[in-house]
């Protein structure tokens, strides 16, 4: 299992609406709204590297209000 913090920043005034959207996206284990740099953090899962990048890609990215995104794998060192 591959686990990645994403971090995302949105249209002013939209962390909220996004956080709540793309909690309920399979995958996702946790999405909250933040203060500083970034906007909303997201914790996610996937079974490969590739499947977490098509989270990323396909469905996160696609959310309505998110300009930018950062994924970092979680690696175990």
């Amino acid at each position: 299992m591959v686990h990645a913090y994403i971090l995302i920043q949105t249209e002013v005034g939209k962390a909220a609406q996004v956080a709540t959207t793309i909690a309920q996206i399979s995958g996702v284990t946790r999405a909250e709204d933040v203060t500083g740099p970034y906007d909303v953090i997201v914790r996610a899962e996937a079974e490969t590297v590739d499947e977490l990048g098509r989270l990323v890609v396909a469905r996160v990215q696609s959310v309505d209000g998110i300009t930018r995104t950062l994924t970092c794998p979680v690696v175990n060192i």
